[in-house]
């Protein structure tokens, strides 16, 4: 089989490393072809050509994280989990442990055809074609937590119960670790979220943890998913967590982090919060209703992941080109948060 010996611009990738790797997995001759994909703040993410076949590598970024940050095993794991459920996931084909191959740890998957959208609008779609792809949304996250975790091997994937007050707990950790300043807003959140916490109800599913559209490959031409991308905060959890995050574009706008506020959504076919909610619940296990602790602090918990983005900025390790512009998302964010408190 023969292989491309050209890399695709400065990746930071050994190729003679990989290529090492990859043909005791494929045996194929030559250098890899590599190349970074724009976008996110998670864990660097590369196109690699290995002769005829076509792979998607991630793997931890460089430089100093957060405990329990940018977790590629439990990315690897789930996806693994998932396979042959009603959850559409790309195929995880190998994990790499040994941050001496490529500097950090990494895993390889299946790469897949479709459409990947970073704006929430949907820009180029068709309205009716627009509201199938938000509702066929809501569907793929009821269906993920629909699967029971004990059933897939992930019984023990998180801690069961009390899912709010660990994670509050969590984010509130990390945030009091952050080196940068403090932020009035997320410091009001972290009395308010603990003091208006609703009784744990017990539903457990497997949280995705970043459900957003940007995380979603779509088919090339019809309106539904095809994969659910970017694992790496998944954990075992509240499917409300989930639902919470989801709906964050309904109350923020399109400089923050490419929000539906402001914008022409509704002319553009982009069903209400609520239409999108009552979809979700059509198709989900049974659970109590969305409220507004739980969009706060999933716009608390999104604002903090931001603190962190601009905590790897000043270090000079963040994962995106432009993760010092996006580090004031974290006081918006959490701006939001309060605004869904304080119309409550």
């Amino acid at each position: 089989m023969g292989c491309d010996r050209v890399v695709s611009g400065s990746t930071g990738i050994d190729a003679g490393a990989l290529a090492d790797w990859l043909g005791a997995r494929l045996p194929c001759e030559g250098l890899p072809r590599v190349a970074r994909i724009g976008g996110g703040q998670s864990n660097p993410t590369f196109f690699v050509d290995w002769g005829g076949a076509r792979f998607v590598l991630r793997k931890k970024p460089e430089g100093p994280i957060l405990p329990g940050a940018h977790a590629i095993e439990r990315e690897f794991r789930v996806l693994r989990a998932l396979e042959g459920t009603e959850v559409p996931v790309p195929r995880a084909l190998w994990l790499e442990e040994d941050a001496g191959i490529l500097g950090t740890p990494f895993y390889v998957m299946e790469r897949l055809k479709g459409r990947v959208f970073d704006d929430t609008t949907l820009p180029g779609v068709a309205p009716q074609d627009r509201r199938a792809m938000y509702l066929d949304m809501a569907r793929t996250l009821a269906r993920l937590h629909a699967v029971r975790p004990e059933a897939v091997g992930l019984g023990d994937f998180g801690k069961p119960g009390n899912y709010f007050a660990r994670q509050i707990a969590r984010w509130s950790g990390q945030y009091a670790a952050s080196t940068g300043p403090r932020i009035a807003a997320l410091d009001r959140l972290v009395d308010w979220l603990p003091a208006n916490m609703p009784e744990d109800d017990g539903a457990v599913s497997i949280a995705h943890g970043d459900f957003r559209v940007g995380n979603l490959m779509w088919h090339p031409t019809e309106p539904r998913v095809i994969a659910v991308l970017d694992w790496e905060l998944s954990t075992l959890g509240h499917p409300l967590a989930d639902l919470g995050f989801c709906v964050i574009p309904w109350h923020s706008g399109p400089e923050e982090y490419r929000g539906l506020l402001g914008t022409d959504w509704r002319a553009g076919g982009i069903p209400e919060r609520d239409a999108f909610v009552a979809e979700y619940q059509a198709h989900a296990r049974p659970t109590g209703p969305l409220l507004p602790f739980h969009v706060a602090f999933a716009l608390f918990r999104f604002a903090v992941i931001f603190v962190g983005i601009a905590d790897r900025a000043r270090a000079g390790s963040a994962a995106g080109k432009d993760a010092a512009a996006l580090a004031p998302l974290a006081e918006r964010f959490a701006i939001r948060a309060l605004e869904v408190v304080d119309q409550s």
